[in-house]
């Protein structure tokens, strides 16, 4: 069998992740073909995401659009997967009866015979289980043209935080062993890739089995990794405080293929909101660590997550975030306004904070971020920055785009046949959200 295949995916790094192993998945097992045009589709698949605010009304408006073209259609299939359907299950299947597949993000690897039910199915066929074998020696090799991609190290989270619902919609934190994770790395360096970003829900908490039979950390799994000549840059995300330790600190001392940026999720400056988050470290903690970092790699950046108006946040609460903020010079964030999530204990919280005093915050928030961060791209004018050269730039006929070590997009004039190589370029301009530079081709990479 062979069609075409849409999927729309909402949410992190780590759904991004599954909806390129999702297509691997259907590719060799039953010859489906991607399209970004859902209405050649023959199957379109959502993969729903639980963290953002809203996300079953977002699932559903998105459903409405593919249910006029079922319509006309009938053969065509739709399936929901990822945390919503991990979350809500045959729910979706009684408010949207015209869905086909409900699955979760741990049982992506059975689609084939998902599909397969479905076609003698009156209602839709739902698996959302936590399966004891883990999806990764299910999937295919994965396959990519772009030289930069994404390798999951580990599922689930065990934090627990009073906010998330990803250790109920994705399970406890399993690591895959180093053995696996090298083998996919491998796999990808062939293909061409030259980044490797290492994901994890709770990316530092990752405890895999070694090659010797011990387990070994992130900071072990990076040396691993950084043995692979092909890859010139790892990076890895969503990383948490409490596991960032001296050894994954020393590794920024001692490997060079480890930019210089960090995405570090601190969420708040508060104490007594962190506490509240149960998040496990004080804001000084957060301070003492970067500052160790930066100590191991002088002029790193450092990215956060964070959300403002969490249940009972203060004025002078929401103080302590801006003088973090001030104190680390955070170079980059993603910032949310908070939502309650069904099923956390912060649902339940009183004293839910009003939804004008929240934006006002997170206006307030971004606006420094923003200022700090334009303060930082105008130091890097007239510097030489490593770029590795990901595609042809969206604006501007015969531009290439490339991303720094810091994470900035920068736009320069070159050959489509530097496409996949690191180059150094002179960073000319900074605007602002990208970097326009001057290539330097004496200092071509090999």
């Amino acid at each position: 069998m062979s069609g075409k295949l849409f999927i729309r995916t909402f949410g992190c790094q780590m759904n991004e992740y599954d909806s390129a192993r999702m297509a691997d998945v259907l590719r060799e097992s039953r010859g489906y073909t991607l399209t970004e045009n859902p209405e050649e589709a023959d199957l379109v698949l959502i993969n729903t995401c639980s963290v953002r605010e809203k996300p079953q009304e977002k699932l559903f408006s998105e459903l409405g659009r593919y249910k006029a073209l079922k319509r006309k259609r009938p053969e065509m299939k739709i399936g929901v997967g990822g945390c919503v359907a991990s979350q809500e299950g045959e729910a979706i299947g009684k408010r949207a009866p015209y869905v086909d597949i409900i699955f979760g993000p741990q049982t992506l690897h059975r689609l084939p015979g998902l599909l397969q039910q479905s076609a003698a199915a009156s209602t839709p066929v739902v698996d959302i289980a936590f399966p004891a074998e883990e999806k990764f020696e299910e999937l295919p090799a994965p396959k990519t043209a772009s030289p930069v991609a994404h390798l999951s190290i580990m599922e689930g989270c065990s934090k627990y935080c009073s906010f998330c619902v990803v250790p109920y919609t994705r399970g406890e934190e399993i690591s895959r062993p180093v053995a696996d994770v090298l083998a996919e790395a491998i796999q990808l360096e062939r293909q061409g890739v030259r980044e490797i970003n290492l994901l994890g829900q709770n990316v530092n908490g990752y405890r895999g089995v070694a090659p010797s039979g011990g387990l070994e950390d992130l900071a072990g799994l990076i040396r691993y990794v950084s043995k692979l000549k092909g890859i010139g840059r790892i990076r890895f995300t969503t990383s948490h405080p409490m596991e960032f330790d001296g050894r994954l600190i020393d590794a920024y001392a001692r490997f060079d293929k480890l930019p210089s940026y960090l995405h570090l999720p601190v969420q708040s400056g508060s104490d007594s909101v962190l506490a509240r988050m149960k998040r496990g470290y004080t804001a000084d903690e957060y301070r003492d660590k970067i500052a160790r970092l930066r100590r191991a790699r002088a002029g790193i950046s450092v990215a956060s997550d964070f959300i403002v108006g969490f249940p009972g946040e203060t004025e002078e609460e929401f103080a302590d975030t801006l003088a973090l903020v001030e104190d680390i010079g955070f170079d980059q964030s993603f910032s949310f306004m908070y939502s309650p999530r069904p099923g956390t204990p912060a649902e339940r919280m009183e004293e839910q904070v009003p939804h004008d005093v929240k934006l006002g915050r997170l206006q307030r928030l971004q606006a420094l971020i923003t200022g700090q961060a334009r303060r930082i791209s105008a130091q890097m004018v007239n510097t030489s920055q490593r770029i590795l050269v990901e595609r042809p730039a969206r604006r501007g006929e015969g531009l290439l785009a490339g991303r720094t070590g810091n994470n900035r997009w920068v736009n320069f004039d070159g050959p489509p046949s530097l496409i996949g190589r690191f180059v150094d370029v002179a960073i000319t301009e900074a605007l602002p959200n990208s970097l326009r530079g001057r290539l330097l081709p004496e200092s071509l990479a090999a």
